[in-house]
């Protein structure tokens, strides 16, 4: 049995779309134990009447919330009875308790693990590690870090490959992944100093897969299953192809509305339109793990929806069914 600790009461449609979540995995996952932590009196409304096992249920009260307003080291400090504060007590003082996920402020969130849990020993820095799908059916592709270190220099950014790496074998089953590094082009002599050094590191790193450097435009061609950059560019890359996607989608659905002739050809295509939305759809791709955590931490979208919330708890199970903190711990 893998126990997880959810913050029921993180992200902008909790405690609901967090509780619908987390009986999904129940349903769904056998051999998952959730605690959720929230307001008590708001979560048992959301329970009441529902089927689940609830020998596989608890509930850990708190009174408080983080809100992404609130100074991250200061709230984690200040703000004990909140429900993330709670979550990383737990993680840190129950043993049993393997994994955490929380919708909630990402600031909050790197300070917690930081401060609370702990990095695994010889990790330099965690990083961010989110999936996204590829254009290429059934492939995805991991952007490390996406936001949780600004700057780094080589050494960071070839433990980021490590262990985004080892993330796509354990979680996914991705075998021996592509890893590409972010650049202004594909050839081995561009880019910055940082670039330039890392590119010569991860060349000679045994277990990494590295395949050079990777233009951002490429990221969903399928043709790599991980790239590595700094905290700043990954998160520039991730969000502006996500709000690509999504504008895209949108002018594509004005184009199909604009006329009776296009409404008509729209009809035609309809089923094809709906797999295309479902496939850039992040609620189907849980969240970001940080990787290099002590235990397993998973950070969703704040505006994740039930699904989002029961692929999280899907990814966080995964992720330790198959050992991954001990793996980097080996590794690095």
């Amino acid at each position: 049995m893998i126990k997880i600790v959810l913050d029921a009461m993180g992200g902008d449609n909790s405690p609901a779309a967090n509780v619908e979540g987390a009986l999904k995995a129940l349903e769904a996952l056998p051999q998952v134990q959730l605690v959720l932590v929230g307001d008590q009196s708001q979560i048992g409304a959301l329970l009441n009447g529902k089927k689940y096992d609830q020998s596989r249920l608890e509930i850990l009260n708190a009174t408080d919330v983080i809100s992404c307003n609130d100074k991250p080291t200061e709230a984690i400090k200040t703000k004990k009875d909140s429900s993330m504060v709670k979550c990383f007590d737990l993680l840190h003082n129950d043993d049993s308790a393997r994994a955490m996920v929380t919708l909630g402020s990402t600031g909050a969130l790197l300070a917690g693990t930081v401060m609370r849990v702990g990095r695994i020993k010889g990790v330099k820095r965690p990083a961010f590690c989110p999936i996204l799908p590829t254009v290429v059916n059934g492939k995805i592709v991991g952007i490390c870090d996406s936001g949780a270190n600004v700057d780094c220099d080589p050494l960071y950014l070839q433990q980021f490959a490590i262990m985004g790496s080892l993330y796509l074998n354990k979680a996914f089953g991705v075998q021996n992944p592509r890893v590409a590094l972010l650049n202004i082009g594909v050839e081995e002599e561009k880019g910055d100093a940082l670039r330039k050094e890392t590119y010569r590191l991860l060349a000679d790193t045994p277990s990494v897969n590295f395949v050079g450097n990777m233009e951002s435009r490429d990221l969903l061609s399928g043709q790599f299953d991980l790239v590595v950059c700094d905290g700043f560019a990954g998160n520039v890359l991730l969000k502006s192809t996500e709000g690509a996607c999504l504008e895209l989608m949108h002018l594509l659905k004005s184009a199909m509305m604009s006329s009776f002739k296009s409404k008509m050809g729209a009809l035609l295509v309809k089923s094809k339109l709906y797999e295309v939305k479902k496939l850039m759809d992040y609620n189907n791709y849980g969240g970001a793990v940080l990787l290099g955590a002590a235990k397993t931490v998973i950070k969703g979208h704040g505006s994740s929806k039930a699904e989002a919330v029961f692929q999280c708890i899907k990814q966080a199970y995964a992720t330790e069914e198959n050992n991954l903190v001990k793996a980097i711990a080996e590794n690095i």
